[in-house]
């Protein structure tokens, strides 16, 4: 018998649902004259993204129209960003946010980081079936068009989904790998990124967890610190990215979060990418690890930096505070 893992998430599938009830609300919310953002956010917010799909197939039959339309042309800025990220299908979402930070001038690096480093294998698989059906090519393409050197290849690596099943853990060869990567960098003159490469993006999780415990006893240093002298730019935040993943999801997203909201302006993307993509897997855990490692809850962060519509939607994502 499969036992389903307990989602972690400030969103579940909200009980008594009928998708019809929910799109005539949304349809009275937005005809006529203003909108009533509250109803949208209400309703939206305590769905699934099942049942939001639903709704959008029911709002169709019911009134011939396109909700995701209907909701642009309604609401604008960083609250629309929200909820047509909230109306998007996971693995579409994430295939989209690929999309966007490689096409154009200039590729965002962090974005194609943040998603490819903390996404599990079967979760890489269908964003990548996704990619193919939506835009006609392949995600590896995209990314060898746009990208280059070694964060090109560790990218390809982490696209190609070949990570060990997590069951696999070899003690043996964690003694190997713990002595390749202290080889490779802080015995090395100059760095062997191939092996950091091989290893960081091929091994089961458990066995890396086990691999960085003994680099941390051959060489007196924790590996993120190896990466951070070792290597420099978009591969050392890659490579940095994927270690803070293999310890521990929730903390490295909540790292992204904490660093979207601080400082001078909020950076918006990560923000609304980060809370509507874990929003059903672990939020929860993320709010738990933000608020221990920086001593401020996230929704009073959220609160002290957004407005408007925009802020109360995120709030309710949020899942109320926790100070």
């Amino acid at each position: 018998m499969a036992f389903k893992t307990k989602s972690r998430g400030t969103i579940k599938d909200f009980p008594g649902f009928k998708a019809n009830d929910d799109a005539e609300v949304l349809r009275k919310a937005m005809k006529g004259l203003g909108t009533d953002e509250e109803a949208i956010i209400k309703i939206l917010i305590s769905r699934s993204n099942a049942q939001r799909q639903e709704i959008d197939v029911a709002y169709k039959t019911l009134f011939g129209r396109d909700l995701v339309d209907d909701l642009k042309s309604e609401i604008s800025g960083k609250f629309e960003n929200l909820i047509v990220a909230l109306m998007t299908p996971s693995a579409l979402y994430d295939a989209y946010e690929l999309r966007h930070a490689m096409k154009g001038a200039g590729t965002t690096e962090n974005f194609v980081t943040e998603i490819l480093a903390s996404r599990t294998t079967d979760e890489v698989r269908h964003i990548k079936q996704v990619y193919q059906q939506e835009y006609g090519t392949e995600l590896e393409d995209s990314i060898t068009g746009d990208t280059s050197g070694y964060f090109q290849r560790m990218l390809v690596v982490l696209v190609q989904g070949n990570r060990d099943p997590d069951s696999k853990v070899n003690d043996s060869l964690v003694e190997q790998d713990a002595q390749d990567l202290f080889k490779a960098g802080e015995v090395k003159w100059g760095t062997d990124e191939e092996k950091f490469i091989t290893i960081l993006g091929t091994r089961s999780i458990s066995h890396l967890r086990k691999v960085f415990d003994k680099y941390m006893t051959i060489s007196g240093y924790q590996i993120e610190e190896s990466i951070d002298r070792e290597t420099s730019g978009h591969l050392e935040n890659l490579l940095l990215a994927i270690v803070k993943s293999v310890r521990s999801i929730p903390e490295y997203l909540a790292d992204t979060l904490y660093h979207a909201i601080k400082g001078a302006g909020t950076d918006d993307c990560t923000l609304i990418r980060v809370m509507v993509s874990r929003s059903e897997i672990d939020l929860l855990d993320i709010k738990e690890k933000f608020r221990k490692n920086f001593g401020k809850s996230l929704h009073a962060m959220i609160q002290g930096d957004t407005s408007g519509d925009y802020r109360n939607a995120l709030l309710l994502i949020c899942g109320g505070d926790d100070d």
